[in-house]
């Protein structure tokens, strides 16, 4: 039997950070991230750069997310759902073309203002080349997104200590089942709640393990895109992957790997 129960280097278990607004306290989170192997994604608003005091400065993006993705979170962060479908399409090209530019990679993902969205932004959003949204709706749980353009988070930063218990069972496990831990939140509200104990309490908790995939949203998007285009014989004993991304499974137990643009007979 082939399952694809497997992610990057056959790992069952990924990690993901979102924050929202390149607020000027990304900058501690990102130093704690960074100490403990956590990565994620930081999707900005560019109409602010270099205006509002409270967000980083358009200079500091290439550098500060260095290890990380950013994505698009809108030019002025209108609710999505109150305005045109001229301007939701202006609103995140423009955010596009403007982190782009700064970053110097093709900006695909990005995360709704205010959590506000519809089908008609949702088919706006692909036409300017959205591969993935996330919301704020939590999962509490671990599972793979089933709508890349409504993702759903397991939980805001505030259920960390309780989400950090569950997710530290199946890295303990022997025999985890397939899980991804999804952390959303903005980084001014540690400074707010005066309460940076608790991220960096989490990341110390679930960094650094052999068994995790530390991935960005992007990652995670580009890899679940790829394993679902394998192509596979009736019987299972032939595997294609056109993709430029390897893919691994679980073939009769054992972990095996499919490299892009291979064809896997076993």
């Amino acid at each position: 039997m082939l399952l694809l129960d497997r992610f990057h280097e056959g790992k069952k278990l990924i990690l993901t950070m979102s924050y929202d607004d390149g607020n000027i306290h990304d900058r501690r989170l990102v130093e704690i991230f960074n100490k403990y192997g956590v990565r994620g994604t930081f999707h900005l608003i560019s109409g602010r750069f270099d205006v509002d005091p409270a967000v980083i400065k358009s200079e500091e993006v290439a550098t500060l997310y260095k290890n990380h993705e950013v994505a698009v979170h809108t030019v002025n962060h209108p609710s999505l759902i109150k305005v045109t479908p001229a301007t939701v399409a202006k609103e995140v090209i423009d955010d596009r073309k403007n982190i782009e530019n700064l970053c110097g990679y093709v900006v695909r993902g990005m995360s709704y203002p205010y959590g506000t969205y519809n089908d008609e932004v949702i088919s706006t959003l692909k036409s300017c080349g959205i591969v993935y949204s996330r919301v704020v709706a939590s999962t509490m749980n671990f599972s793979l997104p089933e709508d890349f353009m409504r993702w759903e988070p397991t939980g805001h930063h505030k259920f960390t200590p309780e989400i950090a218990e569950k997710f530290l069972e199946l890295v303990n496990s022997k025999t985890p089942y397939p899980a991804l831990c999804y952390i959303w939140g903005h980084s001014y509200e540690f400074n707010r709640d005066n309460n940076w104990d608790l991220i960096e309490d989490f990341c110390k908790k679930v960094g650094g393990f052999d068994n995790v995939w530390y991935a960005t949203n992007i990652e995670i998007y580009d890899y679940l895109t790829a394993q679902k285009s394998l192509h596979i014989s009736a019987d299972e004993s032939i595997v294609y992957n056109p993709t430029q991304i390897d893919v691994w499974a679980t073939k009769d137990g054992e972990c095996v790997k499919i490299p892009a643009g291979e064809t896997v007979i076993f």
